[in-house]
This record gives C-alpha cells, structure tokens and sequence, in this order.
C-alpha cells in the first residue's frame, strides 16, 4: 500500500480493515519491527506504568486495579484485549470506553509511522492495533497506565512499554504452539514484562519455577503470594495483607468466584509496591473492589431461568468455572451454549464441567480459527464414549451463540440454568445486540 493511502480511511471499521490486510501471519511472536514503529513514533508514557500478564486473571485484575485507583482520584487508562463486542471495548480513559472517532487519528499516526520514508515495516493486527491505543493513552495526561497483555509476555507488544509493576496471574497450559508444552516455558514467557529493579507481582500461589528464577536473574522485586501478600476471610468478609499494610473487613469484591480474591490480592499488592507513586487509601479500596465490573467474567444476570457468561477457555478457567457453578446450589437443568477455538485442548475442559451439563448447544462462531459446532459435538460425544456414557446427555449444533442461546432459551424451565461459555466470540455473540435477558420473551411468567 503506497504510504499516502492511509489518509483515505475516515472511519475505524476502514482502519480494523486495513490492519487485517498487512500481514501474512495473524500471530507473530517478536518484538524488533513494532519497537522500530514505535521508536519512529518517539512513543513513551509519563506515568507508572502496570503491565499484567497471565494465562487466566488478566482481565479482573485490571478492572479491579482501574477501579480502585478511580476511586482514589487518578485518571486511568487501561488496554486489554480481546473485545466482546465492539473493538473500542480495547481502551477505557478514566473509566469511560473510548469513541470509535478518537482513535482515528491515532491510527493514521501508526500508518505514517509505519511507511515513513517509504521504508514500510509489515505489523500484525495486534501490533498495530495495540499501537494505536498506545499512542491514544500517552496522549490522554494520565495518572496511571494499565497495560493487559495479549499473548505470553517476553514477545508481546504490550513489552513495548518498560512495567513500573508487573503482574503475573494465573499460569496455565494455553496457546502452546506459541508458548511452550509446560507451565515452565510459559512461565518463562510471562515472566519478560519483568525490568530490573522493579517489583514484579506473583499471584499465583503455585508458579512455576521459572519465574522466581528469572526475578532473581534480572534483580526484580518480586512479590510472591503467600509469602509477600495474602489474603483470609470466611463467609460475610476478607482481610489483605502486604509487607507494610493490612486492610481488614473488606467486603467480597464485586466480580464473583472464588479466585477474584487471588485476583484482588494482586491488585492490591502492586498498590502497596507503587505507594509513593500513586498511593490509594482505604476506602479507595473498599469502594473500587465493591464497584468493579467486568462482563463475561462469572457474570450472572438476574431473572429466570438464571444466566451465567464466562469467557473460560481453557483447562484451567474451565475448572474454576466449574468450581463456581457448582458453588451456586441446585437447578434442575443446565443448559451450556459453548463454543470454543480449534487450538483448545478440549478434552479436560469438557471432561471437568460435563458433570454439570444437561444439555449442550454447540455453536459455530464468526472466525477461521474457530471449532465448528459439528466438531465440538463429535468430540464431546467421543469423550461420552471413553468415560463409558454413563448418561444420556442431549446436544444440538448452532450456527452461532445468538441462535445457541435461542434454542436454550425455548428448552429451558424458569427454574433452570443456561451457562454460555467459552471463547470470548461466543460471549460477545450473545451481548451483541445487549444483554441477553431483553431477549427472553416468555422468561417472565
């Protein structure tokens, strides 16, 4: 594309368009041509900088770390990534999701970047998207920068930046041709957004060897659960505590399960480590974790039957999925709209929440990389043969989570429960057009 064609594209499906079209490869792990962008943009952040990375968590942290320093005064900007519905979803300014309009510019600043002296470096989507955003946010006179990274860590573009805190998460087995087979070498991946003498936050109670010893290698001051933060609670409430404070009567925070808390704990932690920077009272915490919202993490929608919609993906977020359904007491049926990726490995992730499924409804989902709904019926029915079908468990196929949940919604009784799960496609096909219950016609007898 010659270098002045960017100044014919006015609108961001035009931008998103033309990103699509630039690079060979949907995926490209590496760092040296979106750094040569970014050095020709002259990109940097005058603020602290939070880098989160993680196989599972990534998303609530940040909501949990925007939330509470809202509620201390600061001015946020956040970019995480995939969306549910609309692509802007990617950039919050202060809590607010940004216009489709602002970040117009950016991206033809990108593009100039990108062609400058018809020396033309080729970027993925996601570098170049992230780019965009990247430039909107070190325009936006920021208090605190909260970066969510795409895929891994050491090769993401999201590295770009140098984390005043880095976060990990959650490690799990995820995205393993990219990767690594092992929770060692995706540790290893996650642990690079760490920067010599920086505090690094681990929250995951159990992680893997590998990046404890790269905290080590490089200096970084690391923050381990259960050794330099932790949390306790019981049924009504639950206490944090950090090398130098401890909050005690906390209310549960407002996004649900079990493993928010590890989640909380974190965000708490990379408060506590950038206290002269930007420090967060009390009630900035109480009122954040009680205020957070994030959709399609554990997100319950009220009436009837009961809706449950969770981005859970993988072995790992499947299992805690599982774990909280299972927490939410008795329905006579429940009904799972899922539709997944064809990368997944989905035999444990099938196996762990089947128990709790009376009814499946696969979906095809907008994507090539996509599992078809046939597919994910076959291999649902092939995992029935191994376990020796012990039950009868009806299933159907979809030709997308709209037209799944529809199904659901015919077939279920008021008393019953309809989970949508999987990839963030099949979440975001059924907000697509708003919240699912509008939908549910003959739900409010």
């Amino acid at each position: 594309m010659a270098p002045c064609m960017h100044t014919t594209i006015h609108t961001l499906e035009g931008w998103l368009a033309h990103c699509e079209r630039l690079h060979p490869q949907h995926i490209d792990m590496g760092l040296e041509r979106v750094r040569e962008v970014a050095r020709r943009m002259a990109l940097r952040f005058d603020c602290p900088v939070i880098t989160v990375a993680g196989t599972n968590g990534k998303g609530s942290t940040c909501a949990m770390l925007e939330a509470v320093a809202l509620q201390a005064g600061y001015r946020t900007g956040v970019y995480t990534s995939p969306h549910l519905v609309h692509f802007e979803e990617r950039c919050r300014i202060h809590g607010d999701i940004v216009n489709a309009s602002d970040l117009i510019a950016h991206f033809a600043a990108v593009e100039s970047a990108r062609t400058q002296n018809g020396n033309e470096v080729s970027l993925s989507y996601f570098e170049f998207t992230t780019l965009a955003i990247l430039r909107l946010m070190s325009f936006s006179l920021l208090d605190v920068a909260i970066l969510e990274v795409g895929l891994g860590g050491r090769l993401d573009a999201t590295n770009l930046i140098d984390a005043d805190c880095a976060v990990i998460t959650s490690i799990d087995i995820d995205h393993t041709e990219y990767l690594g087979p092992d929770r060692d070498s995706i540790g290893r991946e996650k642990a690079g957004i760490m920067r010599t003498g920086r505090p690094v936050i681990v929250s995951d109670p159990v992680p893997p060897q590998s990046v404890i010893d790269h905290a080590r290698e490089i200096g970084a001051d690391l923050w381990r659960f259960g050794q330099d933060f932790n949390y306790s609670g019981d049924k009504q409430q639950w206490a944090w505590s950090g090398r130098g404070r401890r909050y005690a009567g906390l209310a549960y925070p407002a996004l649900r399960g079990a493993n928010q808390l590890m989640n909380a704990s974190g965000a708490l932690a990379a408060f506590e480590a950038l206290r002269d920077r930007i420090p967060v009272t009390a009630q900035a915490v109480r009122n954040g974790l009680a205020l957070v919202q994030l959709p399609g993490r554990f997100q319950i929608v009220p009436g009837q039957p009961t809706l449950v919609m969770d981005v859970a993906h993988n072995p790992h977020s499947v299992a805690a999925l599982t774990a909280n359904l299972d927490a939410m007491g008795y329905f006579p049926t429940t009904h799972a709209v899922f539709g997944a990726m064809a990368d997944k490995d989905l035999a444990p992730m099938l196996a762990k929440v089947g128990p709790l499924i009376d009814r499946w409804y696969f979906t095809d989902l907008p994507t090539p990389r996509a599992d078809t709904a046939a597919s994910l019926q076959q291999k649902w029915n092939a995992l029935q043969i191994v376990a020796g079908g012990r039950r009868e468990v009806p299933c159907s196929t979809h030709a997308s989570p709209e037209k799944a949940l529809e199904a659901a919604v015919a077939a279920a009784d008021p008393a019953d429960r309809i989970v949508v799960f999987g990839s963030f496609y099949t979440v975001g096909g059924v907000l697509q057009n708003g919240t699912p219950r509008l939908q549910a016609k003959h739900l409010d007898t």
